[in-house]
């Protein structure tokens, strides 16, 4: 009776819903005022900044093209991306709430990681959209018509879920035995995956399929894009035509460059720094999170002349009201 009982504690044990630990910034518990005060005014900037692009597109007619409709796509996952780990962020950062139940924990995963792709996808279809625009201007707006437009963001937001639905389930069936202590303060797959006290092969494969087939076919669709472009663009024959055409490209590089460095930043540190500071995997994280949402809405409204003078026609019909 005694072993039998023995044997059925970790059975019940194991029934129970896992709890999770979500952490902060190690060694800067000292300084958590600021560093509370600075994640605060980060996520501030994004959701406004992201909020205000996607607002100027929608009521100004004139931003009714392909440049700026994608532009509104970038800016609608970046928003999704900060509101669906902000509130544990929060929680860490401002009330020292650090526990997590395992479905809210995949949840926020999912909806992390599929904005996250969607992202990704979003940068394409605009490397895309570079292209159809320097190589055929004529016919630009006529390839690139909005029911194309609406089809590719469809597309990319079905692949997003699609693709991202297996991992939660694949970890919700997985028994949980270890100490649940998370590196960040919200929920990603490649911390999670980390955890389970059983066979990870299927999980960690299926996650690398996600990873290549939107990350890195992605990146690779984007750098062959960029190499047909400059072959138009050499092909031209003023100085004046192929600077100009090179300059419709910039806010979209600076977009790629702020995406594509910290998530290789990140997949570096996890992949190879397992000997390295906790602090780093962590710094790592939050600006791979971070930064690409509250950087784009500054790179497109200080290159953008016309993201200028609709924000410019905004803010002076706010003033006249």
């Amino acid at each position: 009776m005694e072993n039998a009982h023995l044997r059925g504690a970790p059975e019940n044990q194991s029934r129970v819903p896992p709890m999770f630990i979500l952490t902060g910034i190690p060694g800067l518990e000292t300084r958590s005022i600021w560093v509370t005060t600075l994640f605060c005014l980060l996520y501030i900037l994004a959701i406004l900044g992201n909020c205000l692009i996607l607002l100027v597109v929608v009521r100004d007619q004139s931003l009714h093209k392909p440049m700026y409709l994608f532009l509104s796509m970038l800016a609608a996952s970046e928003l999704g991306i900060s509101l669906s780990s902000v509130p544990t962020v929060l929680n860490v950062f401002v009330f020292d709430v650090r526990e997590i139940g395992i479905d809210a924990c995949l949840a926020q995963m999912f909806f992390i990681h599929s904005f996250s792709i969607m992202d990704s996808g979003v940068l394409w279809a605009m490397a895309l959209d570079r292209f159809i625009a320097i190589y055929n201007p004529l016919q630009y707006v006529t390839i690139l018509t909005n029911s194309r437009i609406a089809v590719i963001g469809l597309g990319i937001a079905l692949r997003s879920i699609i693709l991202m639905i297996p991992l939660p389930v694949l970890l919700r069936g997985l028994p949980f035995c270890r100490p649940n202590i998370l590196a960040h303060p919200y929920c990603l797959h490649s911390n999670l995956i980390r955890l389970p006290c059983a066979d990870i092969t299927v999980n960690s494969r299926c996650g690398l399929f996600v990873v290549l087939s939107t990350f890195g076919l992605d990146a690779l669709c984007i750098v062959l894009s960029y190499i047909m472009i400059l072959k138009t663009v050499l092909g031209m024959a003023s100085k004046e035509g192929r600077l100009k055409a090179l300059n419709t490209c910039v806010s979209h590089i600076c977009a790629v460059v702020v995406y594509y460095v910290p998530m290789i930043g990140v997949s570096m540190a996890h992949r190879f720094g397992k000997h390295a500071s906790p602090l780093l995997h962590s710094l790592m994280a939050n600006v791979y999170l971070l930064v690409p949402p509250v950087l784009n809405p500054v790179i497109y409204s200080i290159k953008t002349k016309e993201i200028r003078k609709a924000l410019r026609k905004f803010f002076s019909h706010k003033s006249s009201l």
